[in-house]
């Protein structure tokens, strides 16, 4: 299908040369040349175009300019990178392969902020501030970025103090969202050996959904992040930099719609759907009723308040010619949120969240000269980290109360029965709590050989050791705290719980330790002094761990009926082989790279849906990802550059038994507690597009007295997609083509600049993630969905001074 797809498609360069389209925008003109683009991909400062590795590197300000102001809005500008929202947590993926929403994973794309891995998926919603860069790595990367990178890596790069001094500061104003952000920054030497950077940013946001139920729009964020970092040449040989960030980011409702809503099978309902259920029956909000994506949704309020502290020490003494570094870094971050998990201005059900993580670590390493027959990178690596985990179902309306009673008295005929049972569940919260200890060591080497001017050869190993402790207990109490007595039969309070929400009181602990030794092969060949070829073939690693968000324990007890539930889970393997090109031709003028991939992973760790409300975690099964990745620029005149990116994405899972049934499939297998099962060998992923990419053309056009006028205008475009994860042909996202767009006037010698920043200038509505509304379909036999729904069309005005 991809095939036939590919080539039917008149857009995409299916007969793409680059020698006929070089020709074709060589016209006679003058001869501009493309700006070098720098990375430290692989810690030593390289042209983009020397790296053997499929990498987007975006700018701090191309970043600014635009609005880019998280990871959510890079991913348009990097095909094959997909990051969102859920319900219960984030996901973020490239080439078709992420960690599932549970707090007991570690993230398989890893984000590396100046050095210190960020692995933990809520600090993939902090917002940027004042970055030099961003670099998407994509496939894995074991060796230099070492922690379960198992399908790419993000390397986030800071603005550091220059030479001179400088500042900056930036306005942003958007009336329709309320959006107003202000961006600082103060930069230079202190003495002659000492320098200084201080940022800072803070952003207001009322939000473009609006809340039929609360009045009010959503989802309305208040963000603020401070950042000051001392660079110290103490010696021509020893600079040190010392890095302090905190920040905060709290936000008030969510996204979130309910945007299919049919009509219930059970014949007690009369025909009706869940949400003329909730509206007739349990006497909710009319506005419930509101069922289709129209930029409103209904919620009994939500929020997300979050804090993060930072501490970065970086020392360099150069020695040998080379260079050896000490990075040392403590992160910790805490978070609370109330989720209206029910996402219906019905008041249903709640969950609290609370989590709290403390990471420190510490690399040496050593980085040789340049330019010999052997260059060499390695290093020692440990971490320790400790998370805490804790959330809590609240059932503290009449809703489901009254729903238990009416299935029991439908199953019993017994009205004293029914009434037991509504009794025994009302006023009920469910703590759990969970703990993961984890001290990794890692030790990592890779030497080149520059076997001849233009051939070299790159082996790089790693081996890690990482010793994990695990712990989860749940109970049952009432809205006070107060542990209630425990009720195994069908309409005592335990019972309940497990046939409604699948819930078992458990107490668990464990322990993990794991070895692992990931390997790197690659070949470079320069054919010519501009076009260089690669082949790179690598074998990487996902660590275990242990699931922090099941219901339920793995074995049965207590006599209540069979559930199904799990708590540890293995590692993930990755095999992966690629090959690729970097050219440049007319003397720099155009510069394109090409990447081919294939990679096959083993034992993946998926989170399954229990069919309520629970998520289970276990190594599930294998898939196979392919694909080819095209991005170039070209310098079509010294006034206009064209910028493109674009990648072709084939994802297949190989063995997949246990995936999640959609609403109304037929399970191909029942698991233990009646959980059904489908088969998912030979389907593809959420996320994965058949092809996606940017066009991109950067206009500057030099005026009259120092003035200049800047046009920038993106055009970023899909294929379609599944936004759930259980792949419910009904969740189709349909190919889009979104359009940016920035129109500037600036005064160079006097540092303003007044623009307009237009997104998603084509209104595309889009949903990001989708999933079944909860206890719709297991509770009163009505299918549902909800979505969470990108930002419509914006337009504000920015104001930058920069001196």
């Amino acid at each position: 299908m991809m095939r036939e797809r590919l080539l039917t498609l008149n857009i995409l360069p299916a007969t793409f040369s680059a020698a006929v389209f070089a020709a074709a925008i060589s016209a006679a003109m003058a001869e501009p040349v493309l700006e070098e683009v720098l990375v430290t991909a692989t810690f030593r400062a390289e042209s983009l175009q020397d790296v053997p590795v499929s990498v987007n590197a975006v700018s701090g300000e191309k970043m600014l300019e635009i609005g880019i102001d998280k990871i959510e809005d890079l991913q348009a500008y990097v095909p094959n990178l997909s990051m969102s929202e859920t319900g219960i947590g984030t996901n973020i993926y490239i080439r078709g392969i992420g960690s599932g929403i549970n707090p007991g994973f570690e993230q398989s794309v890893g984000m590396y902020f100046d050095g210190i891995a960020y692995s933990r998926a809520q600090l993939t919603r902090a917002p940027f501030l004042d970055l030099a860069r961003v670099e998407v790595l994509r496939g894995p990367q074991n060796i230099l970025y070492g922690k379960n990178s198992i399908a790419g890596a993000l390397s986030l790069v800071s603005a550091k103090p220059g030479q001179e001094q400088e500042g900056m500061v930036s306005a942003l104003y958007e009336p329709d969202h309320g959006e107003k952000v202000l961006d600082a920054v103060l930069s230079g030497p202190l003495t002659d050996t000492l320098g200084a950077r201080v940022a800072l940013r803070k952003r207001e946001f009322d939000g473009y959904i609006e809340n039929l139920t609360l009045n009010r729009d959503e989802p309305a964020r208040e963000e603020s992040t401070f950042r000051a970092i001392l660079d110290w040449a103490a010696t021509p040989n020893l600079n040190a930099m010392l890095k302090f960030e905190l920040g905060k980011f709290n936000v008030d409702g969510r996204q979130i719609e309910i945007t299919n809503d049919q009509p219930s099978t059970n014949p007690n309902f009369g025909g009706a759907n869940y949400s003329q259920i909730l509206a007739g029956a349990f006497g909710a909000d009319p506005s419930v009723t509101n069922t289709e994506l129209d930029y409103k949704r209904t919620s009994n309020g939500d929020y997300s308040d979050n804090r993060t502290r930072n501490f970065t020490l970086n020392v360099d003494y150069t020695v040998g010619g080379g260079t050896l570094s000490f990075i040392a870094g403590f992160l910790t971050y805490e978070f609370d949120e109330l989720c209206d998990c029910d996402f219906t201005g019905a008041p249903v059900f709640s969950v609290l969240f609370e989590e709290e993580y403390d990471q420190f670590s510490q690399e040496l390493r050593w980085v040789s000269e340049a330019g010999g027959t052997f260059e060499h990178i390695g290093g020692i690596y440990h971490q320790k980290s400790e998370l805490d985990f804790y959330d809590a179902i609240l059932i503290d309306s009449p809703i489901i109360p009254e729903a238990v009673r009416q299935r029991v008295f439908a199953q019993t005929g017994s009205a004293a029965a029914a009434q037991a049972a509504r009794d025994a569940i009302a006023n009920t919260t469910t703590p759990r709590y969970f703990n993961s200890d984890a001290d990794l060591w890692s030790f990592f080497w890779q030497t080149t050989w520059n076997a001849t001017d233009r051939f070299r050869t790159t082996l790089g190993l790693r081996y890690s050791r990482e010793d994990k402790e695990g712990s989860r207990s749940l109970d049952v109490a009432d809205l006070n705290g107060v542990q209630k007595p425990f009720t195994p039969s069908p309409v005592g309070v335990d019972g309940v719980l497990a046939g409604l929400f699948k819930i078992e009181r458990h107490d668990l602990e464990g322990e993990q330790n794991e070895n692992q030794l990931a390997p790197s092969l690659n070949f470079q060949y320069d054919f010519t002094d501009d076009i260089m070829g690669y082949v790179t073939a690598t074998k990487g690693y996902k660590s275990g761990g242990f699931d922090a968000r099941s219901n339920a324990s793995p074995s049965l007890t207590d006599g209540l009926a069979p559930i199904a539930g799990s708590f540890e889970y293995g590692e993930e393997e990755a095999k992966s082989f690629e090959v690729g090109t970097k050219s440049s031709f007319f003397n720099g003028r155009l510069e394109l790279n090409l990447a081919a991939f294939y990679t096959e992973y083993d034992d993946l760790q998926v989170s399954i849906y229990d069919g309520t409300l629970g998520f289970n975690v276990g190594n599930a099964g294998a898939a196979e990802t392919k694909g080819i990745e095209l991005d170039g620029r070209v310098a079509v005149t010294e006034q206009l550059t064209m910028s493109f990116a674009l990648a072709f994405l084939d994802f297949e899972f190989t063995d997949f038994e246990n995936g999640q049934c959609y609403q109304g499939q037929t399970p191909d297998s029942i698991g233990p507690g009646g959980t059904p099962y489908c088969d998912y060998e030979g389907m593809t992923n959420q996320y994965v597009a058949d092809y996606s990419g940017n066009l991109a053309f950067d206009f500057r056009q030099p005026l009259s007295g120092n003035m200049e006028f800047r046009a920038v205008t993106d055009f970023v475009f899909t294929d379609d997609y599944n936004s759930s994860q259980n792949l419910d042909p009904s969740q189709e996202q349909d190919g889009y083509v979104k359009v940016n767009m920035r129109l500037a006037l600036a005064n160079l010698k006097q540092g303003w600049e007044v623009a307009l920043v237009g997104k998603n200038l084509t209104d595309e509505e889009v949903v990001s993630y989708s999933n079944d509304t909860p206890l719709a379909n297991s509770s009163f036999s009505s299918i549902g969905h909800y979505s969470f729904v990108e930002r419509p069309r914006s337009v504000a005005l920015q104001v930058t001074l920069r001196w």
